[in-house]
């Protein structure tokens, strides 16, 4: 798993999550009306948008919060209208960072990232010059203590998984974009209880960060993740569980 992965997870256990709701809500409802606006109000024909209503669900947002961003997606109900705008940069220790965002104002964006990377010594670059280091794939994490090794290989291999991983406490299973739902719903379907689930960006390798460098990279995803224009951040940081743990309790 990469380091903002383990890092997500992490966060999510220790209820971080929980404690910016109202942000989470922020960022699933710009997702909810770009979904919608993308790839129409039906989520059985929007896999995007059945996702983001997952999520919005999964954060306890009310369903009129949720009808409601459709309905200015697809144009119901008057709204702002989000552009997804991509960011790459460079973080301490040569750690390459791609940044997702949705966002009304594109200059405002740029210029408010550019300023969080020069906080915590990082450079805002070319999106180009990092976008190659990541591959997007689905990833589903199940907890070891809710599902067997044989089943969670039996159920997720014969719906089309391209691989499972064991990640210490938990499997990692990972698939193909346009296999992700199904895979998914066999799993749940199965009875197993998924930890995570999410179209991500795994990067190809990853760079071991340690000491003072590993805390300024922690500083500026945190940073980043916390902008409401910001929707996803990946990198290729290599940190360990312990520093994960300490930096986030």
């Amino acid at each position: 798993m990469s380091g903002h992965s383990k890092w997500a997870s992490i966060k999510h256990k220790k209820g971080a999550a929980d404690a910016r709701r109202s942000k989470m809500w922020t960022k699933i409802i710009r997702e909810l009306t770009t979904a919608a606006r993308e790839g129409g109000a039906d989520p059985s024909g929007n896999p995007r948008l059945r996702k983001a209503i997952d999520d919005a669900k999964g954060a306890n947002m009310p369903n009129d919060n949720i009808d409601k961003a459709i309905k200015r997606g697809t144009g119901q109900l008057e709204g702002i209208s989000y552009e997804e705008v991509q960011y790459g940069g460079h973080g301490s220790g040569g750690v390459m960072i791609l940044i997702d965002t949705l966002t009304d104002n594109r200059n405002r964006t740029v210029s408010e990232i550019r300023k969080i990377f020069s906080k915590f010594n990082g450079n805002l670059g070319e999106t180009s010059s990092v976008n190659w280091m990541f591959n997007t794939t689905g990833l589903i994490v199940c907890d070891k203590e809710k599902v067997s090794e044989d089943k969670i290989m039996e159920v997720a291999i014969e719906a089309g998984a391209e691989d499972i991983k064991d990640a210490g406490n938990t499997w990692e299973i990972y698939v193909g974009t346009s296999s992700f739902e199904r895979v998914k719903e066999a799993i749940t379907g199965a009875g197993i209880e998924l930890a995570s689930a999410e179209i991500t960006k795994i990067p190809q390798n990853t760079v071991k960060v340690e000491g003072k460098d590993a805390e300024t990279v922690l500083r500026l995803f945190e940073a980043l993740e916390e902008h409401d224009d910001v929707q996803h951040v990946y990198g290729n940081f290599d940190i360990s569980d312990d520093i994960l743990e300490k930096f986030s309790s």
